[in-house]
């Protein structure tokens, strides 16, 4: 399908091509479905739950222990793409209730491929909603009660994914399973069966692994072997940056606070978005993890892309520093700022300057759209993202933005 596009004046040209949404979401609308799928050995501990707690307040539960977020009991939501109307009415003082009913399209599958064809979107990478809110505990409980509890939780989740949702419906709809590097051995099984079950990409959490090895340690190639013969797109969305609690400690804050009424300003700028995926996706090429796995394409979702220039800049510039230095798997033939436009990929706020990112990268190669869709953070409708974002982009730099950067990101399938 070829991309059309209608020139404005002064503004972003109005879009009216196909869209490849690299950031939208499921919204589960309850966790019951975790009972099922989830040994019964695991449910004293371990067991999802969305349920009223002690204290009278609805909310997501680990066990007997409440994850803290932003859940809603009785069926309603936050409207998508509203959050700057709610902040600004609570900055004015006005009461106002912005809450819908939850609709089948946000927690069904053929509803949302129904929603998908009324938004004009030919593919979208389809994320998972508030289980990411257990990964931190999943990982500090591991620590202390060892992982297969862990491993099972995520195992629940994959598994109600394959039969509610599929991993790939109609070539179009790519949700994203979990793996985690936390058991070598169980992840190997895990991404096998999800491939087995038509896998396109899969999610993990940002940073090292377990006894502090680098995800492109070659200790974990088994796994990405198998993910590279498939072709699989790695991605990482924002989320609890779990390897960093140690360094949230040492400046006297503690980590896992509720994100909206407890988590400070200083752990929104340092522990979430842009700095964890920068360590993170830096490690694999300076790892010569491309050269290695030359199949394999990496996504950062959620952590917007004003970050992109200045870090592959950073990048070639810190190789030549340490070009004498230590590499772990040989001095890299070019330079990282290539690896990361062939291979790496960044989804952008709407509210980033995306003219200026290109401007200073000098192309829009890695540089996708995102909704967020159903969620409040993004925009209503994925074309309104060209509107609100790509002003002063020409029209193949917004087509570019828009659909073929993520469909070049995930071919269709053969």
């Amino acid at each position: 399908m070829a991309a059309t596009l209608a020139k404005k004046p002064g503004t972003a040209p109005a879009y009216t091509g196909p869209i490849f949404d690299a950031d939208s979401h499921i919204q589960e609308r309850n966790f019951d479905f975790m009972a099922q799928y989830t040994p019964k050995q695991f449910h004293e501990d371990w067991l999802v739950k969305s349920k009223y707690g002690p204290d009278g307040d609805y909310g997501l539960y680990l066990g007997s222990h409440k994850v803290d977020n932003t859940e809603i009991a009785d069926g309603v939501v936050f409207p998508p793409g509203k959050l700057k109307e709610w902040l600004r009415a609570i900055a004015t003082g006005e009461e106002i209730d912005v809450r819908i009913p939850i609709e089948p399209n946000m927690y069904q599958r053929d509803a949302r491929i129904a929603k998908l064809d009324e938004f004009g979107v030919e593919a979208c990478l389809c994320f998972v909603g508030l289980i990411i809110s257990t990964f931190g505990w999943l990982h500090v409980r591991g620590a202390e009660k060892g992982y297969e509890g862990a491993n099972a939780v995520l195992h629940a989740y994959n598994q109600w994914l394959v039969e509610e949702w599929g991993l790939a419906s109609q070539d179009r709809l790519y949700t994203t399973p979990i793996l985690s590097l936390w058991d070598l051995d169980w992840a190997v099984k895990e991404a096998k069966w999800l491939i087995a079950n038509g896998a396109r990409v899969v999610t993990l959490p940002t940073g090292p692994g377990m006894d502090n090895r680098p995800p492109a340690d070659s200790y974990y190639d088994p796994l990405w072997n198998i993910l590279n013969e498939a072709g699989v797109l790695i991605s990482y969305h924002v989320g609890d940056a779990s390897f960093l609690h140690g360094l949230v400690r040492q400046w006297g804050e503690e980590p896992l606070q509720n994100r909206r009424s407890g988590q400070s300003a200083w752990q929104w700028m340092f522990t979430f978005s842009e700095i964890p995926i920068m360590m993170t996706m830096s490690s694999f090429i300076y790892a010569n993890f491309f050269e290695r796995f030359p199949n394999l394409r990496m996504v950062s979702v959620e952590n917007g892309a004003e970050w992109v220039p200045r870090f592959v800049h950073k990048m070639d510039k810190m190789r030549g520093m340490a070009r004498a230095g230590y590499w772990s798997h040989g001095q890299m033939k070019e330079r990282p700022s290539a690896v990361f436009k062939r291979h790496c990929f960044a989804v952008a706020y709407p509210e980033d300057d995306v003219g200026k990112i290109v401007e200073e990268l000098g192309y829009t190669d890695p540089i996708l759209m995102g909704s967020d869709y159903p969620h409040p953070e993004g925009v209503a409708r994925p074309r309104d993202f060209a509107t609100e974002a790509l002003g002063g982009l020409s029209e193949q730099q917004v087509a570019e933005v828009m659909y073929l950067n993520g469909r070049r990101m995930l071919p269709k399938g053969g």
